[in-house]
């Protein structure tokens, strides 16, 4: 799978552009504030309906203007799909070969992106909602059910503590209402729970001898979800349901007391342990980075096993943050198999085939000129 030509109108400092790309990697240079991360997260947006920078569409828009339009085209197998999103005050629309998909959930997956950022190096140390983010993003991407059925939590989740807000200020004082509320949030959690743990399995095969090969067989990763009541993956639905029952009858004082939903999917974590250890607390830094750069790399093996082709490669900004090592790592794995976008200021120190063989663009204050 890979992009073959990408146009902008009104995006971030673009005017009009038009980019073709080849499958291979494809550097984006530029100094900083040029705009080389914003063709980045366009390629993201048109994958994901949504940026990696920011949840607020309204910023994706050009200034002064009332919509922003991203087409690409993408190569899957021995077809080319045209693709379409257009961002407005009012929402988004998007279209999928010409149609225009109902829903978001129902678009997103027609192109599969791997984004590696300087931030995903903090994957490991940094807060739960960053690695809830990561695992819900990647199933989404194989899974269109997940994301039908994440859409429909948050919304349980927001009336859920929305009466739970009205019980704690007595402005209402009928339970019945968050009884129907709490039975509907089981019914989605369980179905989410389910789902990641049956991903980090997946995720767990891929992730171990990736981790072992970049640290040279001394370490042996291992990664473990942390849900926030006793339910393991082993549990079946039912079980999960009773368990999530007995809970709620156990904590509705405490959860009327602060307004707010105690327990759920919205609460809970992924731990690495590498060796034993766990990775945020005793790991050194380049543990941590080697788990992060692991993870990035088993995510384009997993999509490639559940979708049958490779996803695309988003690198921003992140090889001058990986030491020559890991830098080799990286390059090695995607060499020849993987189309990938590489944006840095400079390629200089950085000695490896895949880039001397790259397409490159130079980007200058929202001009990108192809140079070789």
């Amino acid at each position: 799978m890979y992009i073959e030509q990408l146009k902008l109108k009104n995006y971030r400092n673009y005017i009009d552009m038009e980019l073709h790309f080849e499958n291979k990697v494809n550097v984006i240079l530029g100094e900083n504030a040029q705009g080389k991360t914003n063709v980045m997260e366009s390629i993201f947006v048109l994958a994901m309906a949504k940026s990696h920078r920011t949840s607020n569409d309204k910023e994706l828009i050009r200034w002064d203007e009332e919509y922003a339009k991203i087409d690409g085209r993408v190569k899957k197998r021995n077809t080319s799909i045209p693709l379409e999103l257009v961002i407005s005050k009012k929402g988004k629309k998007a279209k999928s070969n010409h149609i225009e998909q109902q829903k978001l959930s129902q678009y997103v997956g027609n192109m599969n992106v791997v984004m590696f950022a300087p931030e995903d190096l903090h994957l490991v140390k940094g807060s739960p909602q960053g690695r809830r983010r990561f695992i819900d993003m990647e199933i989404g991407q194989v899974s269109p059910v997940y994301l039908h059925d994440m859409s429909q939590y948050q919304k349980i989740l927001q009336q859920r503590n929305h009466y739970l807000k009205l019980l704690q200020t007595r402005k209402q004082v009928d339970k019945a209402m968050l009884d129907v509320l709490t039975e509907q949030f089981i019914q989605y959690a369980v179905k989410i729970l389910q789902r990641r743990f049956q991903f980090l399995t997946l995720l767990q095969k891929w992730a171990e001898p990736i981790h072992s090969g970049i640290s040279r067989g001394l370490e042996m990763l291992k990664i473990e979800y942390k849900p926030s009541l006793d339910v393991s993956e082993s549990s079946n639905l039912s079980k999960m349901i009773e368990v999530f029952q007995e809970k709620f009858v156990k904590i509705q004082g405490r959860e009327i007391e602060r307004g707010i939903t105690l327990i759920g999917p919205h609460r809970d974590d992924l731990v690495f342990f590498v060796n034993g250890r766990d990775v945020q607390t005793y790991g050194s830094q380049g543990q941590q980075r080697t788990t992060a750069l692991s993870l990035k790399l088993a995510e384009i093996e997993l999509i490639h096993s559940e979708m049958g082709e490779y996803p695309i490669l988003l690198l921003d900004d992140v090889l001058s943050e990986l030491d020559d090592y890991r830098q080799s790592h990286l390059l090695n794995t995607i060499q020849g198999k993987v189309q990938t976008f590489v944006t840095t200021t400079s390629v200089e120190g950085i000695d490896h085939q895949t880039l001397r063989d790259a397409s490159t663009f130079h980007v200058n204050q929202g001009n990108v000129t192809k140079v070789k």
